[in-house]
């Protein structure tokens, strides 16, 4: 009877753990060693400030350097107004396909799309979050700050989630001094990456939210950076974010071996070109293959070397 009773527990805690390895819910953290040794080698003589984070959901593992200093976003502070455009729409106060109208008002340079839309051309919010998103596109990035409220109700939906130094700077009252030193948004490594994975486990604003926002995400037009280092038959969700001095990267792998996420984020980069082989774009893409062979040790790949 014991012994039937022991195999019964047995099979309801292997049946809860299976659970929770298929929900990809994230375990309790534990600095892998080996893991901590081996980026602190790739960054080993980067010329500028680099911080990175990495966490395997499934078996619990991490690493990081600077994981929590303060680094500027760029574009990857679209993903903070995402989630502060869905808490609008979640409130009833926005509608997902409401219509839009551009006015050529609105332009700024940069990144995007919609900056070459006619005046007075219709749209829809659907298609700025996509643009805003997949292209990085910086005019339906503004308007959906806008549309959310402004920097500061963004700000006031990532202090609810937790996070305390994921914020929007540009164009919000009282973050002036900020913005001149990190620019459009701030956050750091260890931040945005929990960001995402709160999302891929439907845990911001609501569980259908955090789908629609992970779809999003997965659908990158910007993928020579980390998302090259990983087979293209693989889904991640990603962000990525580039000024002169700052280029950073967060990912989210849906690997076969299990979730991991990681971001790298660098500021005063002495390599300020915007070529392919700029030193904080290589960074990241070296970062991006070590891990996918460090986690998936049973499914190698090799990027081709091909570029078009």
């Amino acid at each position: 009877m014991k012994i039937k009773q022991l195999t019964t527990r047995i099979i309801a805690c292997w049946m809860i753990i299976s659970s929770a390895l298929a929900s990809g819910k994230a375990q309790p953290a534990t600095t892998d060693a080996r893991l901590q040794r081996s980026l602190e080698d790739i960054v080993r003589g980067f010329n500028g400030d680099v911080g990175i984070y990495v966490f395997h959901l499934q078996n619990g593992v991490q690493a990081g350097i600077h994981d929590d200093t303060i680094f500027p976003t760029a574009s990857i502070v679209k993903v903070p107004i995402l989630v502060g455009l869905f808490d609008k729409i979640n409130k009833k106060e926005l509608d997902y396909r409401q219509a839009m109208i551009y006015r050529d008002s609105m332009y700024y340079g940069g990144s995007g799309l919609m900056q070459f839309y006619k005046d007075s051309a219709q749209t829809d919010l659907s298609t700025l979050a996509a643009l805003m998103i997949t292209y990085s596109d910086n005019v339906t990035a503004l308007w959906c700050q806008s549309l959310a409220g402004g920097g500061a109700a963004v700000n006031a939906v990532m202090e609810k989630y937790g996070f305390t130094h994921t914020r929007v700077n540009s164009r919000t009252e009282g973050r002036e001094p900020d913005r001149e030193k990190f620019g459009w948004g701030q956050t750091t490594p260890r931040e945005i990456a929990q960001l995402l994975v709160k999302i891929r486990n439907g845990e911001v604003i609501s569980e259908a939210a955090s789908d629609r926002m992970y779809r999003l995400l997965t659908n990158i037009y910007y993928d020579e950076g980390a998302l090259s280092q990983i087979p293209p038959t693989v889904e991640a969700a990603s962000k990525q974010g580039m000024v002169n001095a700052s280029r950073a990267e967060v990912i989210l792998v849906n690997a076969p071996s299990g979730d991991y996420v990681f971001s790298v984020m660098t500021n005063n980069n002495r390599d300020q070109r915007w070529v392919y082989d700029n030193e904080a774009s290589t960074l990241i893409r070296t970062v991006s293959s070590f891990l996918w062979n460090y986690f998936e040790k049973d499914h190698p790949w090799t990027p081709f070397e091909q570029r078009f």
